[in-house]
């Protein structure tokens, strides 16, 4: 049977688009909701495998207290945020709901697909072991990132177990960049030199970048340092580049 997807979404447009492409993807569009009400209520009605949530609703509440709501429920129905805010304080109050995935407006059909097939292998929980991971790349060619993340760096990309991750060519060299700091925080204005090549870029413009990359990964690998920049929260790969710069 095709997995149940439930939208909430209040621009009817945007709902309807997705659940187009949701069942051209195979799956079953279960139901739409505007607000939270009509949301909640029908999400514990029809108990989907998936709920894709907007943050920015209209009313009082919005998509995040729809997620922290359907969360107390012992059915814990995973979920994906839809949305097109990239204000810090937004994006701290996300994560701390524990969302299974994230898709930045306006987005693709390839990378709703991404991050509904991501979202299910990480509810499912289905990891493989370390020995048959070695069968997909080579620990000597391999920086572990965690939760499940990893980054091939002969080929520079980025898997989720071993399903390839795509990523934009600004948000790969973003990734390196973090990585070569080896953990240590990348001033903003560092970045928007190396990124653009001197040339000027508006804030918000390296902001959603960086929040682009953080949705694609899983936002706990990537810290943002307000008013000073960012770096790689990972420990493996920080342990990895020292090896490096000692083995030079």
């Amino acid at each position: 049977m095709p997995k149940k997807i439930f939208i909430v979404e209040d621009e009817a447009i945007v709902a309807l688009e997705i659940a187009r492409s949701i069942e051209k993807l195979g799956y079953e569009c279960v139901g739409m909701a505007a607000d939270y009400g009509k949301a909640v209520r029908d999400i514990k009605e029809k108990v989907p495998d998936l709920v894709v949530i907007d943050i920015m609703l209209r009313g009082e509440k919005n998509g995040i207290d729809i997620a922290r709501e359907i969360s107390r429920d012992p059915g814990n129905i995973p979920f994906v945020y839809l949305t097109s805010v990239t204000d810090e304080k937004w994006m701290r109050a996300a994560i701390a709901t524990e969302p299974v995935g994230y898709l930045l407006k306006p987005f693709r059909r390839e990378e709703l697909q991404s991050t509904l097939l991501l979202a299910f292998r990480k509810q499912e929980k289905q990891e493989r072991p370390a020995e048959a991971m070695s069968a997909v790349m080579e620990e000597k060619e391999r920086i572990v990132l965690g939760y499940g993340y990893f980054y091939e760096r002969k080929i520079d990309r980025v898997f989720f177990e071993d399903r390839h991750l795509p990523l934009g060519s600004k948000e790969r060299k973003l990734l390196r960049l973090l990585l070569d700091a080896g953990g240590k925080v990348v001033p903003f204005q560092n970045l928007e030199e190396l990124i653009w090549e001197g040339q000027p870029v508006s804030d918000s413009t390296l902001r959603t970048l960086i929040y682009r990359l953080k949705t694609k990964l899983d936002p706990r690998l990537i810290e943002t340092v307000p008013r000073l920049g960012c770096r790689l929260v990972c420990n493996r790969a920080e342990k990895y580049f020292s090896e490096k710069r000692t083995d030079a």
